[in-house]
């Protein structure tokens, strides 16, 4: 019996990839990462449901810099498909090469995305990954040129698919063919590829190259200002926004919040100046119950219960001037 090592991701074809395998008697593990943009939730899920074993990592340090600096660009929004892909192969195969597995497959279908999944960034993703003669794509295998592991019997392509463009029709009808029945909708899983986030990555990468993972984490919180072009304001929504912002927190950013009235939390990061501060002040108490009073007090400090702080009397901003602002 040969032995696989798969990526899944949990969506749809990475779960049939691994299910066309294990139905014709390969031993599948899969791995599945993690990072700031996508977890192994939905993986785990699927794992759990074809009774396949999983193995999870954390990349995200790693992951992160390549985003920054993607050596073959990025696809609509801020996914570096491409790069991502052949990272994630070539750190599955060295879990390969140390545990013995004899290939790695994936669940890329040919053609399904015009940019990152066309035969050339096929050939492309295996080659940077370093492991271009080990990778099996059982969704699409019988369009692509035979693998040495299909010729050395490891696996019957026979048994392997002709799928390709982007329809799921055929997805779907194997699905439930084979008895998986609760899968998740096509699209979605990666923060990288929607907007709304990607336009707070761009803003991000701009103002603060040298940005970690905490400060990726923060832009998936609450309310987002561009003080100026060295600070920045995040406003809690809600008291999970604020309790976020209380863990997510930096040494050098400050913590901004009204006195005498309930309203959400702000966190300042970057290195702001004094007009900084009160328009993040004048921001804070806009958005809490002391909108409607003349003056508010809003006190800034650099620890929660510590740290030295700072009241300033403010007047709430209007609506007119809080669009002033960069919203981010």
């Amino acid at each position: 019996m040969s032995k696989a090592l798969g990526l899944l991701s949990g969506g749809l074809d990475s779960s049939l990839a691994a299910m066309a395998l294990k139905r014709q008697g390969i031993e599948v593990t899969c791995i599945a990462f993690v990072t700031p943009f996508f977890g192994a939730g939905r993986a785990e899920k699927a794992a759990r449901a074809m009774d396949i074993p999983l193995i999870v990592r954390e990349i995200g340090d790693m992951h992160l810099e390549m985003v920054k600096n993607p050596r073959y660009g990025y696809g609509k929004n801020l996914n570096p498909c491409v790069d991502c892909h052949a990272m994630m192969f070539r750190l599955a195969g060295a879990v390969m090469e140390e545990q013995g597995f004899d290939f790695l497959f994936s669940g890329e279908v040919l053609g399904q995305r015009p940019m990152s999944q066309n035969l050339t960034a096929l050939k492309t993703v295996g080659k940077y990954s370093g492991y271009p003669e080990r990778i099996l794509r059982p969704m699409s295998a019988k369009l692509l040129p035979v693998t040495p592991m299909e010729e050395q019997g490891l696996v019957d392509r026979a048994q392997l698919l002709d799928i390709q463009g982007r329809s799921r029709r055929r997805q779907q009808e194997l699905a439930a063919a084979w008895g998986l029945i609760d899968y998740p909708a096509s699209g979605g899983g990666c923060l990288l590829t929607e907007k709304s986030f990607t336009g707070r990555l761009r803003d991000l990468f701009a103002h603060q190259p040298d940005c970690t993972l905490a400060d990726v984490e923060l832009l998936k919180v609450g309310r987002q200002f561009r003080l100026s072009p060295q600070a920045k304001l995040t406003l809690g929504r809600n008291e999970e926004d604020n309790a976020a912002i209380r863990a997510l927190r930096r040494p050098d950013s400050l913590l901004v919040r009204a006195r005498g009235v309930t309203g959400p939390l702000g966190l300042v990061s970057g290195a702001p100046d004094a007009q900084d501060l009160i328009s993040a002040a004048a921001l804070v108490a806009s958005y809490g119950k002391g909108r409607e009073l003349e003056l508010v007090q809003v006190e800034i400090r650099a620890g929660e219960d510590e740290g030295e702080e700072k009241i300033l009397e403010v007047r709430p901003m209007e609506r007119g001037q809080a669009e002033g602002l960069q919203v981010i």
